[in-house]
């Protein structure tokens, strides 16, 4: 392959990147705990669960939500779906998915960090 034709491919796969960044950056909070509640492979009641779970029972998704959210970022390349030993789907993070969280995490810690800093404002 030339070095052309290779330069073009990496081009194109910033793009995306990019792409699928501005898409989900910033996160939508439910997008943001499904995601993350990806860091092992789940089916969708798991991720359901999971989500309850993390958040202490403030955040109890339906499964038209999950699902939902679930097919566009599979659509989108954040996430694996595959079928597991007893034929569930099951849901696993991609590299891009990954590279999202982190962005998303950044942006989150930059949030915090002023929140941290001006709160005595609003007190």
């Amino acid at each position: 392959m030339s070095m052309h034709n290779e330069l073009a491919k990496q081009v194109i796969v910033v793009s995306a990147t990019d792409k699928v960044l501005k898409k989900y950056v910033p996160m939508t909070e439910t997008a943001f705990y499904i995601l993350l509640s990806l860091t092992k492979p789940r089916h969708g009641y798991g991720i359901i669960k999971h989500v309850e779970e993390l958040s202490a029972g403030r955040l109890r998704l339906g499964s038209g939500t999950v699902y939902g959210t679930l097919t566009k970022m599979n659509k989108d390349g954040l996430i694996f779906v595959f079928a597991d030993e007893e034929r569930k789907t099951v849901y696993e993070v991609s590299s891009l998915g990954k590279e999202v969280m982190r962005a998303e995490i950044s942006r989150l810690k930059e949030l915090h960090r002023n929140a941290i800093t001006s709160e005595e404002e609003f007190v």
